[in-house]
């Protein structure tokens, strides 16, 4: 067997075996420094860990070392703090490191033996606890490595130029409305080979990064076929990973995107985990190097963002004429106060002729005309008072919105309803930036209800009531 079939072969079985690797105390992204700290307390040999900084607001960050062997390799996640699937699969890979006769010990002994793995999960904590991308000093980590303003991107810099690795992986979430060049596909993974300066040099130590790249693009491509993109390789030079490059560490861009069904990325972490565990042991063997850099150029770029929800040949009627329009929809994520929870409100973000653009979800409707939702004849009280009425038969009639006296805008029903604050009231006729609540009907019939950007049958049990 040749040594492309082999390394396929093991990272078949390491997709298939992920189950048993996972760490099931993490199974949401919205974990904090307080559910990782004692995670990391337990790790045992071959691993060891240390502190080796602290946050802006004194959370500490650690460093979880393996391996004995010349090579070093460090990987760093969570720079953005809302960015955390890969910080999953790091906890999955400390796992698979301590595990024992499971079949994979020649494989992890390779690792092991011929490179020494400096990980860094979770590097801002910060931001990890307010789950959104920027640190407590609200700047952007990652375009902060030449000021180094912040106390974690010194950190990140001191690491790199103390350890001399001889590769970084930088471990990031993107949009996941991101497509695979013009395909329409959603890029569950990108992955980017830095520039290292304004004319996108190929150097040795970039070389070395497209190398790494290709090999876990195919291995990837067995599970994930034609959903893996590149990122633009413009050169941003701000940013840590293009200063990495150039710093002389090759620097390899992993970026987490989308895939269907799966918002809390279980799927996306075991990718993740495949290909940094791949890509490590062709590090350890050198296997890279036989790897044709032509095979990462041919890698799609990250293509025109999709819509969550687009609605294809829909008629709206204006000023008495029939017109006929495409509606894009955007599920946006909001926390709640609740820890790992969250809840969507959405956005109309385009209307007219989108047939050059595509949905994570489509729905053609064709002969349908969208008119406003209609809005239950009583004010409320409160939200309570939504309990005391049928609101399937309501729903049936196309009653969908609510106006209540004392409505919390901060508080998402609990129901399937748009519930409006204060007299609001949607768009009529529709508008970009509405909450997307409305009907499509045939004639006088309803043949879908939208609230909030979702439809009966399509909701998947997601609670998407909203307040307006």
């Amino acid at each position: 067997m040749s040594t492309r079939s082999q390394a396929q072969e093991v990272s078949r079985r390491l997709h298939d075996a992920h189950d048993t690797y996972k760490e099931k105390a993490l199974t949401h992204r919205r974990f904090k420094h307080n559910d990782i700290v004692p995670l990391l307390n337990v790790l045992k040999s071959p691993l060891s860990v240390s502190q080796v900084g602290e946050s802006l607001e004194k959370r500490g960050i650690y460093q979880v070392k393996a391996g004995t062997g010349a090579t070093k390799v460090l990987l760093w996640s969570q720079m953005h703090g809302d960015e955390a699937t890969a910080t999953m699969a790091m906890f999955d890979i400390f796992n698979f490191f301590q595990a024992k006769n499971d079949g994979f010990e020649d494989f992890r002994q390779a690792i092991l033996a011929n490179t020494t793995l400096y990980f860094v999960p979770m590097l801002n904590p910060d931001g990890a606890e307010r789950f959104q991308r920027r640190t407590a000093t609200d700047i952007d980590m990652n375009r902060d490595a030449l000021r180094l303003q912040t106390p974690e991107g010194t950190l990140l810099k001191h690491l790199q130029q103390t350890l001399h690795p001889l590769v970084g992986f930088n471990l990031h979430d993107q949009d996941p409305r991101y497509s695979v060049g013009k395909t329409g596909k959603q890029a569950v993974v990108s992955f980017l080979a830095t520039a290292y300066d304004e004319d996108r040099n190929i150097n040795d130590i970039r070389q070395r990064s497209m190398q790494l790249i290709a090999g876990m693009n195919r291995v990837l491509q067995e599970f994930i076929p034609g959903q893996i993109a590149r990122y633009d390789d413009e050169f941003e030079p701000r940013a840590f990973g293009d200063n990495i490059q150039k710093w002389g560490t090759t620097l390899i861009l992993i970026e987490s995107g989308g895939y269907k069904g799966d918002p809390e990325k279980m799927v996306i972490r075991r990718m993740n985990f495949v290909a940094i565990l791949s890509a490590l042991k062709s590090i350890a063997d050198g296997s890279y190097k036989q790897e044709d850099i032509a095979d990462y150029q041919s890698i799609p770029e990250n293509g025109r963002p999709l819509f969550d929800v687009l609605i294809r040949n829909a008629t709206v009627v204006r000023e008495g004429k029939n017109v006929l329009i495409d509606v894009g929809i955007n599920r946006n994520e909001v926390n709640t106060n609740v820890t790992g929870n969250y809840q969507y409100k959405s956005t109309i973000d385009d209307i007219g002729d989108l047939s050059t653009f595509y949905g994570l979800e489509e729905l053609d409707a064709t002969g349908l005309t969208l008119t406003p939702a209609r809005i239950y004849k009583d004010i409320l009280g409160s939200a309570a008072d939504l309990d005391k009425l049928d609101l399937t038969a309501l729903r049936r009639e196309g009653i969908v919105l609510f106006k209540i006296q004392n409505a919390a805008k901060t508080n998402f029903p609990t129901q399937a309803v748009h519930v409006l604050y204060e007299g609001n009231l949607p768009g009529q006729p529709l508008q970009l930036n509405q909450i997307p609540t409305f009907l499509l009907m045939k004639e006088s019939q309803i043949k879908y209800q939208f609230i909030n950007g979702f439809w009966e049958g399509n909701q998947n049990d997601v609670q998407n009531g909203v307040i307006d």
